[in-house]
């Protein structure tokens, strides 16, 4: 409807200006929304105020100008001005109740466009240090990430998901050496663990799958590893202590035994970390390795890109990249006085290699915490030629989870946290995507566990989903009581649907398409939650106010056709979001 208008609009515009009562060079932007009030009618445009300045007239008579140029049109019943010059458009019955017939007709393709038609979008989203078990945070960025993609999917974009694996760097050595102890532990060996060493259960599981294949090949006794240690916390320092642990590690295994503790850490948590998504619903296209980047030479070619275009250069044995340049707080060390690249210079090749891949837009979906990590890449992309709008970084707040009122303290180190396996197990991966998407991403986020699971109308993923149920036990009823439906005579019949509520439904499913189409192109799936909950409250409303399996078969049909129409919008909305859309509740 809100093409037609417009299109109606430009039309009378370009009348106007064929016979000179507007001038020829006049610029409009059409903006057409939906009244506020039904007194106002179904749609309202501004047009004539924005335009008055330029046009040199006042608003109410250029209003008057517009409307008198108008098309004939079967859609639009009557147009009105009110105030100082809105323009309200009245929309036919029978144009109304067509959304009802289009549904029925696309089923599942309804809502979607080709508005990104030809365009390809990469989608990073979670790729969560492989140093352990993901928790309830990654979930958030996961369902959000995995919503964003399917919206725009949904409005014809070409989407490619991608998990950045971050397989190198000192993380990855912290959690091969935190395995090796507790493998010596196993060995026999009694010390203390590193104060900054990864203490969760799955580092023991980890250690315990090393000792059941290798037995003691990689033993040495804490006496030899600990005799040049310096002290850890709480007399020494927490970060020199374990890095000096990685560095005996090193010195004391060959590097084929090294390389074997890496890798098993490595793999055992990624083969995690993918199941896990796997079964939140959540798939990529590829797993990108971090280690790839140095193995194909791509580090080394943005490096010495940088160079060459003069945005780098070398102190106290450094390499550093001249961020400030470009609006950084501070220069960026690229490589290190020890000659080690940095996670940095990777992230620099990484979305060098991201944008070569002929992406139209690259977008990364990160923890609120890196909010100061974003000025620097985007000067990086324009320091290497490319055009740092191109990458669109979306920060997602972390979840906080209470149960019974009270705060669950979580810390990643020690191991105290709630995975998000724990968290789907507990309260299934419908709720967990669905709550993880009721807010802004940029929004801090209270996760109530006990809400979650309610079976009651303040869970809103409940009410939503018992409304597609519903509609589904109408016609388990229907059948119960001997009738049939005919949709071919519910939609020759669609003028019975007179009631206010019925009215109120069919403007609600007319507007699924739109709320799709701005919660793609904004990133903002919460606009579909909000959305899917307003709908079945409609429903909602109209199911207690009215019997659908009456006698009249013109008016039982009829209103089959609009909970039919409604139990598609809401399967297809809750699909988007990867939420099921249940027959039974």
């Amino acid at each position: 409807m809100k093409n037609a208008i417009s299109e109606a609009l430009q039309y009378a515009l370009s009348r106007c200006q064929e016979n000179g009562s507007l001038p020829a060079d006049l610029e409009a932007k059409i903006q057409v929304d939906h009244a506020r009030d039904k007194q106002h009618g179904d749609f309202a445009t501004n047009l004539a105020m924005t335009l008055a300045k330029a046009a040199k007239q006042k608003p109410r008579e250029l209003a008057e100008l517009i409307v008198a140029n108008l098309p004939d049109s079967d859609v639009i019943e009557k147009v009105e001005i009110a105030g100082p010059g809105f323009i309200n458009f009245y929309i036919n019955s029978a144009s109304q109740t067509s959304v009802i017939e289009t549904i029925l007709s696309q089923q599942e393709k309804f809502g979607l466009t080709d508005t990104g038609k030809g365009k390809k979008i990469q989608i990073e989203f979670v790729s969560a240090n492989p140093t352990g078990p993901l928790h309830v945070g990654h979930g958030r960025g996961a369902a959000y990430g995995a919503a964003v993609a399917n919206l725009l999917q949904a409005i014809g974009y070409e989407v490619h998901c991608e998990y950045y694996v971050n397989d190198a760097g000192r993380q990855m050595n912290i959690l091969a050496a935190s395995v090796w102890l507790r493998y010596l532990e196993l060995c026999g060996e009694d010390f203390p663990f590193p104060v900054n060493g990864y203490k969760g259960d799955y580092v023991l599981d980890i250690a315990a799958a090393l000792h059941r294949e290798n037995g003691d090949k990689m033993y040495h006794s804490w006496a030899d590893i600990s005799k040049d240690l310096p002290k850890d916390e709480p007399q020494g320092d927490k970060e020199k202590y374990i890095d000096a642990v990685i560095d005996t590690m090193k010195a004391l295994l060959h590097p084929d035994q090294y390389n074997l503790v890496f890798d098993v850490g490595l793999n055992y948590i990624l083969d995690d970390i993918r199941d896990d998504l796997e079964h939140f619903g959540v798939v990529y296209d590829k797993w990108f390795s971090e280690r790839s980047l140095t193995e194909s030479g791509d580090v080394t070619i943005a490096l010495e890109r940088l160079q060459k275009s003069g945005h780098c250069y070398e102190k106290d044995g450094a390499t550093w990249f001249k961020s400030s340049d470009f609006g950084d707080e501070k220069d960026r060390v690229l490589v290190r006085e020890n000659g080690q690249t940095t996670y940095f210079a990777s992230d620099i090749a990484y979305h060098m290699n991201k944008l070569e891949r002929g992406y139209d837009r690259v977008i990364d979906i990160w923890g609120a915490d890196h909010h100061g990590y974003v000025p620097r890449v985007k000067a990086a992309l324009q320091a290497l030629g490319n055009d740092p709008d191109k990458l669109d970084v979306l920060l997602v707040q972390f979840a906080v989870l209470y149960r019974g009122g009270e705060k669950i303290q979580m810390s990643t180190r020690s191991g105290q946290f709630v995975t998000l396996r724990h968290l789907r197990k507990e309260i299934g991966s419908d709720a967990a995507r669905f709550f993880y998407v009721m807010r802004k991403c940029e929004q801090h986020m209270d996760f109530d566990l006990d809400l979650a699971m309610s079976q009651s109308n303040e869970n809103p993923m409940y009410y939503i989903q018992y409304a597609h149920a519903r509609v589904c036990s109408v016609f388990s009823q229907l059948k119960d009581k001997g009738f049939e439906f005919d949709q071919a005579s519910g939609l020759a019949q669609l003028d019975q649907l007179t009631e206010s509520h019925e009215n109120d439904l069919i403007t609600r499913l007319s507007r699924y398409p739109e709320v799709v189409m701005k919660a793609g192109q904004q990133h903002e799936p919460h606009q579909l939650v909000h959305y899917l909950r307003d709908l079945a409250n409609e429903f909602h409303t109209y199911y207690n106010a009215h019997q659908f399996i009456v006698d009249d078969k013109n008016t039982r049909d009829a209103r089959l056709c609009l909970i039919t129409a409604t139990r598609h919008v809401i399967a297809n909305g809750l699909k988007l979001l990867g939420v099921s859309a249940p027959e039974k509740m």
